[in-house]
């Protein structure tokens, strides 16, 4: 019996999450939900969006499966995001984008992984006003954290049979602090011989992957970068409604969400696309060592997304959050 967290979130999150937790259990995987809010609505009960019991339930249970959270733009309380990411030190995003069959994009081959540096860079939120009119917001490498992201970039490589890592960089302007980061890459690259490596500078790595895509295999970079490029190669595959996503911390801790937001727009309406936290739910049973069951849950939805006739309003159909799902399960049984 695993014991996993549950953090619905808000918007569309509650909808999604009970989609992914459905196909799950009809995997028959024994798993046990401890389910907690988090959000807009606790953040005006409580006076945080992200409640001290929802951190003690991840850091106990070491896994934890997270619907979208929103988070004010310009004003409001910080990214409960970015929190989570920081408190409970979920230093690695893994954000793979990957064909689907069924799902016309204007590429094809793409089967790539973005490796993003979660805990510092810009977004360490280190910013202060200089005087009336200027902010300054402070960008922040180390040593510690660009050589634990690339090792890490390298040993999932090797892991999972991938053949070559490409350092996304701006060392040629920022040469202290993208220089370091840089540095920390080709230190760990030389104990990986096995695994090709190459660097590249993030304006021209954009331009390579609206051109030929493919040629990409894993991708390391800092948050910033990470964090752009990412939603990118989203794009090439379909769109942020189809590409899972795992937060991995270094004390094995992973939190496992879908990255597009949390669409108050159609919240309570049954319209969400449940599909990447459904592919979410298969990167979190994979890696409890629920191997088939994962596989299962993948087939399910390579099955209905192939067959074309149930898809929500973002992949040009009309099916509901609920019969997409239905379809998933049924698909999985076939």
């Amino acid at each position: 019996m695993f014991t996993v967290t549950l953090i619905p979130g808000d918007g569309i999150g509650p909808e999604v999450v009970e989609a992914a937790v459905r196909v799950v259990e009809a995997t028959r995987v024994p798993i046990r939900w401890e389910r907690f809010e988090a959000g807009t609505e606790v953040m005006n009960k409580y006076g945080t969006p992200l409640p001290d019991e929802v951190f003690n339930s991840v850091l106990k249970n070491r896994v934890a499966l997270k619907g979208p959270i929103t988070t004010p733009i310009g004003t409001g309380y910080s990214s409960p995001n970015v929190a989570l990411r920081k408190r409970l030190n979920l230093f690695a995003n893994v954000r793979p984008a990957k064909n689907l069959p069924g799902v016309k994009t204007r590429y094809e081959g793409v089967d790539l992984v973005v490796i993003r540096e979660n805990s510092e860079d810009l977004y360490s939120g280190l910013e202060h006003i200089v005087v009336p009119g200027v902010v300054e917001s402070l960008k922040i490498i180390t040593e510690r954290a660009s050589l634990r992201i690339a090792r890490f970039a390298f040993e999932y490589a090797v892991k999972h049979g991938r053949k070559k890592v490409t350092a996304v960089h701006k060392a040629n302007i920022m040469k202290l602090s993208d220089g370091l980061f840089l540095e920390c890459c080709r230190r760990v690259a030389r104990d990986y011989p096995q695994v090709e490596y190459e660097e590249l500078i993030v304006d021209n790595t954009c331009m390579q992957l609206v051109t030929r895509p493919e040629r990409f295999d894993v991708m390391v970079m800092e948050n910033l970068y990470g964090d752009i490029v990412s939603d990118l190669c989203a794009g090439l595959v379909g769109g942020l409604g189809l590409t899972p996503s795992a937060n991995v911390g270094e004390d094995g801790i992973v939190v496992y969400e879908a990255v597009h937001g949390s669409a108050p727009d159609i919240a309570g309406q049954n319209l969400a696309n449940p599909i990447a936290l459904i592919l979410c739910a298969a990167m979190m049973l994979e890696d409890l060592g629920e191997t088939s069951a994962a596989e299962r849950v993948r087939l399910g939805v390579y099955r209905v997304l192939s067959e074309g006739k149930v898809r929500t309003r973002d992949l040009g159909g009309s099916a509901t959050t609920t019969e997409v799902t239905d379809a998933i399960i049924a698909a999985m049984e076939v």
